[in-house]
């Protein structure tokens, strides 16, 4: 009990301390080209519940995203999936998903009338045996990526280029998004996206519509809920998901 109570006083103190802001990446698609504070550590924490994928017909996943930036122009991530529970009709199964490492780069930095421009480029690590949903799985990634403020919206866009094998063969697939999002009173918010990812061993196209609110109780804490409904007959059919983005509010570099 004291364990526990003591656990509770430490996450609220840390979470009322005065820090820098969040920059969440989730749930959208799309990544901001905008990057963390310098020196701090962000989490990235969600479940997403997905059903009628292409593949199978329902899945569970966790899901977790690190940045640290080491100074106004780079930032590193990992991204991760450590649980996947897959209904596969007749069975189930559970695994874990890939687990990639990459870099973002500020090109351009934005200013009040000019966009945040920056490249990223990820590599998988650790290759996951959790099934992929309709977007699949890639060996490397590479991100063009565009932040800008307009009349009190916030926009992200990326365009995304990935490489994907099958059975020894090598597909490019090329996706891009566009999220929009604003913020409303009572510390709450709203954000929407359509994105889009070729798919190349299906010559198919998987599309959907992202809906996402946001509840940001401290300047270092954000939680997030929503749903993506696919609008492709080889899209997801609806995805749920839940989480939050936690900055650390002491500094590390």
């Amino acid at each position: 009990m004291r364990n526990t109570v003591a656990v509770i006083l430490f996450f609220y103190l840390a979470v009322s301390a005065w820090t820098q802001e969040a920059n969440p990446g989730r749930p959208t698609v799309s990544t901001p080209a905008t990057l963390t504070p310098v020196g701090y550590l962000q989490f990235e924490t969600g479940v997403l519940g997905a059903e009628h994928s292409p593949d199978l017909p329902n899945q569970i996943s966790f899901n977790e995203v690190m940045k640290f930036s080491v100074n106004e122009r780079v930032e590193l991530l990992l991204q991760s999936q450590p649980f996947a529970h897959s209904d596969l009709g007749l069975l189930g199964s559970n695994d874990p998903g890939d687990v990639s490492a990459g870099l973002q780069a500020v090109l351009l930095p934005g200013t009040k009338k000019r966009p945040t421009l920056s490249v990223s480029y990820f590599r998988r690590v650790f290759g996951g045996t959790a099934p992929d949903l309709d977007i699949g799985s890639n060996r490397q990634s590479a991100l063009l990526l565009l932040s800008t403020d307009v009349a009190e919206f916030h926009i992200d866009t990326n365009a995304i280029f990935n490489e994907q094998i099958q059975d020894a063969r090598h597909r490019a697939q090329l996706g891009q998004t566009l999220s929009i999002s604003h913020g409303l009173p009572h510390k709450l918010g709203v954000g929407g996206e359509l994105w889009h990812f070729t798919q190349p061993f299906q010559n198919g196209h998987a599309v959907g519509f992202l809906f996402a609110p946001t509840y940001t109780p401290r300047p270092n804490l954000v939680f997030d809920a929503g749903f993506n409904r696919g609008l492709t007959s080889t899209s997801t059919r609806w995805e749920f998901f839940m989480g939050f983005t936690y900055l650390l509010p002491k500094k590390l570099l």
